[in-house]
């Protein structure tokens, strides 16, 4: 019975195992150039982008409806801005991984997690922070009915939920219990004072469509 064999190498029939080699030998040799190409064509900016830092910049930051100029490295989260630079405490940082909801800010109307907003992306947007919201002698809505629903227990995540709150309720002005639950669900309260939170944004909306608001 005639055997089969495997085709020599130079035969043109196949490829031998030292053509495979040299190939790939070859290839090696040259992926390390063809890398290193990429990588300068990657890394070199475009000539109209400007480039910032990695020292500080000037950034101006538009908070409750004032101008704060203030000089920052281009890697400050809006979060450290406001806590660390210019005394706006009522967002807390706590997970820093926008899984929380502690450090909630209203940003042109939506409620965005502040530790993950560079500062220096932040500039000519309406920041809005708890401090801007209300005053002790005239609560915010929000504020008032998270005082009278008990909403609240510790106190820390509670700037952020009433900022999330407001955001939400400028967008949803009269939501079922079902909409207020699926609409707070990036906030979390550690203490479980979730039902009270509930009621105080129901109780937030009536009032609040009376007119009687104040920020």
């Amino acid at each position: 019975m005639a055997m089969s064999r495997r085709p020599r190498a130079g035969s043109g029939k196949g490829l031998s195992r030292r053509t495979f080699l040299s190939r790939g030998a070859g290839l090696a040799a040259s992926a390390p150039l063809l890398m290193s190409r990429s990588i300068t064509a990657l890394a070199a900016p475009a000539a109209d982008v400007k480039i910032l830092g990695p020292g500080k910049v000037r950034v101006t930051l538009q908070i409750n409806g004032k101008p704060y100029p203030v000089n920052l490295e281009p890697r400050v989260t809006l979060l450290e801005a406001l806590r660390d630079h210019l005394d706006f405490t009522g967002a807390k940082k706590v997970c820093d991984r926008a899984n929380c909801g502690a450090c909630t800010v209203i940003m042109d109307g939506k409620a965005v997690y502040s530790c993950t907003v560079l500062a220096i992306e932040a500039q000519d947007k309406d920041i809005q922070t708890i401090e801007g919201l209300g005053s002790p002698g005239k609560l915010h809505p929000v504020q008032a009915a998270f005082v009278a629903n008990d909403a609240q227990q510790c106190g820390f995540c509670t700037p952020g939920f009433v900022m999330a709150c407001k955001a939400f309720l400028d967008k949803n002005p009269n939501p079922t219990p079902e909409q207020v639950k699926k609409g707070l669900g990036g906030n979390l309260c550690r203490c479980g004072t979730y039902a009270g939170i509930r009621l105080a944004v129901l109780g937030a909306a009536k009032t609040m469509k009376g007119g009687q608001t104040n920020g």
